[in-house]
């Protein structure tokens, strides 16, 4: 069985009711295995972010089923659904979301403050963290202290820091300049070649170019 199955997936919002129904994703149905990197495009409002929060446990469908490691993951409850969010899921999202005032180091420790783990451990798994995004050298820095590729970097490994099964990007490179943003690519098909599963949103041919699979959306169908 694929690691990831969107399953005939809709999802209608009714701003103001039954008639003001809107379809952003149409009957989806996507299979990704793992260790796959799938890149994710198509025009502004073809439901390419819907369907990334969707697949993040983050945005319930109205119709359809999404099943990840063979978890039916709509049907758990609140609790266990954000239980299944820390996980099995990293975002990495456009802006970085770095807290200005906490080091690089700091900033990647946040997702373990809900974890039954002391300090000197998260501290450990930060590092390695940044580690794995060659930015061990500056866990110390804060993030205005950084480039913008390092920027990236520390949300990246902010959102490897629980090993996460899956790593899903919207727009990783939407801020950053064209050399900067090949930095972040590069580091995406490193991580893929260890075997990271990776979803990535993305407007920009280049960036594709580094997945193994491009699925194309318009209007809220694949195409």
């Amino acid at each position: 069985m694929p690691f990831l199955v969107v399953d005939s997936i809709s999802k209608i919002y009714r701003p103001d009711g039954p008639a003001s129904a809107v379809a952003v994703l149409r009957d989806v149905t996507v299979c990704i295995e793992e260790g796959e990197f799938v890149a994710v495009m198509g025009p502004s409002g073809s439901g390419k972010t819907t369907l990334l929060s969707v697949m993040g446990a983050m945005n319930r469908p109205t119709h359809g089923r999404l099943t990840v490691d063979g978890i039916e993951v709509y049907r758990l409850s609140d609790e266990r659904l954000a239980d299944f969010r820390r996980e099995y899921v990293g975002f990495v999202f456009q802006q970085h979301h770095l807290l200005p005032f906490l080091t690089a180091l700091e900033n990647v420790s946040l997702p373990l403050a809900v974890e039954r783990i002391g300090a000197s451990e998260a501290r450990a798994r930060a590092k390695e963290a940044l580690r794995r995004v060659q930015l061990d050298d500056k866990a110390d820095r804060l993030p205005d202290q950084l480039s913008g590729g390092e920027q990236g970097r520390v949300a990246i490994a902010r959102a490897l820091v629980n090993n996460p099964p899956l790593l899903l990007a919207d727009e990783p490179t939407g801020n950053l300049d064209s050399a900067t943003g090949a930095e972040v690519m590069k580091l995406f098909a490193e991580l893929n070649a260890q075997r990271q599963s990776i979803v990535m949103v993305t407007h920009n041919p280049e960036n594709a170019v580094s997945a193994n699979r491009i699925i194309r959306l318009r209007d809220g169908r694949i195409e």
